[in-house]
Parts: structure tokens; C-alpha cells; sequence
């Protein structure tokens, strides 16, 4: 089943790889979508895909990359919308 989340991850998670990270785990498990860092030190990653797989990049995003240190990540369910590949905005 394709299912799509929105997350919300905080902690020192900016300048430290997290994204070009998560892109690179995204694109391994074929999970579509996108990951920015926000203005309020934050990251935000969209994940669409097989449910298995988007579970499997959020419990990575819950770690992160080495150098990172996840405080939480914030999860919120959205409808698919049909991307098709795994962007650094």
C-alpha cells in the first residue's frame, strides 16, 4: 500500500549531512519525496512510498546520519500524491 508522511525533525540536525543522508537512504529503500531544512533549525522530509518503506526511512530519521542528534521527529499521515522521485530542496 502507498502511503505518504509528512516529518518534522528536530535536534542539531542542520550542517551536520542529515539531508543529502536521508535522500540517499530514501532512494535506496524507492521512497519518493523531498527533504529541506527549515528556518527554525529544523528538517522537514516528505515520504511517499510502500508503507514499509516509509517506516523504515522515519526510523532512520530517528538517528540520522552520524554527526547528527535527533531530539524528536514529528509524524503526520497525508493522502499520496503521486511523486515519483526523492528531492534536496
Amino acid at each position: 500500500m502507498i502511503v505518504r508522511t509528512h516529518m518534522v525533525v528536530t535536534g542539531r540536525v542542520q550542517g551536520v549531512g542529515f539531508r543529502i543522508s536521508c535522500s540517499r537512504k530514501a532512494k535506496s529503500l524507492g521512497v519518493a519525496g523531498s527533504v529541506s531544512n527549515r528556518a527554525d533549525g529544523s528538517v522537514e522530509v516528505v515520504a511517499e512510498g510502500e508503507q514499509d518503506a516509509v517506516e523504515a526511512l522515519q526510523e532512520w530519521c530517528q538517528t540520522g546520519p552520524p554527526f547528527a542528534q535527533v531530539s524528536a521527529v514529528e509524524c503526520t499521515s497525508e493522502p499520496p500524491v503521486g511523486d515519483s522521485d526523492f528531492r534536496i530542496t
